[in-house]
């Protein structure tokens, strides 16, 4: 049976295993997005304490499921993943300030990055898909990282902790789909198209665990910078988007316990499955 496993995650093999995981994370964003064909309001201390459980998730993913594995496979030296993260910081920085969008409660003359005339609800998406560039990249790195275990063993452990990172980052997808759509149906948008416009934002994971997997899969000694990369820019989303999101609207004691109780779900699920 492990010796199959090992057969099995080789190769090609991991950028589909890839592509299967970043397609559950866009169908738990899809998931949430759907919530706007029952209602067309959503508490807002209930989607802060949701957005608050995302940033837990990606700051316990970041360190188990990705620096930690990026250590360990430089033999235990800092270089390649302080290099990697800042790279991943920085890129998703840049990415910031070109990339249009616009954060949800804000009025369009707010939106950032390259000044553009497109609508507020492409601006919308446009915020969210910022978020979901390094998620789908990270599970994608994660996956890749399986075709260059050792031995059966490590072969199960890098699965099952690239399945615990799929998990984690599906479970906090949830709040992103409805911070698209929500607002935009109570803003009068239809419930089918605002539930298009939030799925939307998700799609751009596929693309990003298929890429990431590639990259580590066909140039080795990338591996540990490429797991820090998405560890660096999961961690400025975090800062930059997710936990200012969650701390403006009156209920940043719900949003703080929110990144608490998603820290803790996604450090259990990495450690049970790795």
């Amino acid at each position: 049976m492990r010796e199959a496993l090992l057969d099995f995650c080789q190769g090609k093999n991991v950028v589909w295993l890839a592509l299967l995981a970043t397609l559950f994370t866009w169908f738990v964003t899809a998931t949430g997005a759907a919530c706007v064909f029952v209602t067309k309001r959503f508490s807002q201390w209930a989607l802060d304490g949701l957005l608050g459980m995302s940033a837990g998730v990606m700051i316990a993913a970041s360190f188990w499921s990705l620096l930690a594995p990026a250590i360990e496979m430089s033999n235990g030296t800092w270089m390649p993943a302080a290099v990697g993260f800042l790279a991943g910081g920085l890129a998703l920085y840049v990415i910031d300030k070109i990339l249009p969008h616009l954060h949800a409660g804000l009025d369009t003359s707010q939106a950032e990055g390259i000044h553009t005339s497109w609508q507020r609800s492409v601006l919308l998406v446009l915020a969210i898909t910022l978020h979901n560039i390094p998620e789908g990249l990270a599970v994608g790195v994660a996956f890749g990282a399986v075709a260059h275990a050792t031995g059966p063993v490590e072969t199960s452990q890098l699965l099952l902790g690239g399945i615990a990172l799929a998990i984690g980052i599906g479970l906090q997808n949830f709040p992103e789909g409805l911070a698209v759509s929500v607002p935009l149906r109570r803003e009068g948008m239809s419930r089918f198209k605002a539930f298009m416009y939030g799925q939307a934002s998700g799609m751009v994971e596929p693309a990003a665990g298929v890429l990431g997997a590639w990259l580590v899969l066909w140039a080795t000694p990338l591996l540990p910078y490429a797991l820090a990369f998405a560890a660096g820019a999961m961690i400025f989303v975090v800062i930059e988007e997710l936990i200012p999101e969650s701390q403006t609207n009156g209920y940043s004691d719900f949003a703080t316990l929110g990144t608490l109780g998603g820290f803790t779900v996604m450090m259990i699920l990495d450690v049970a499955f790795g």
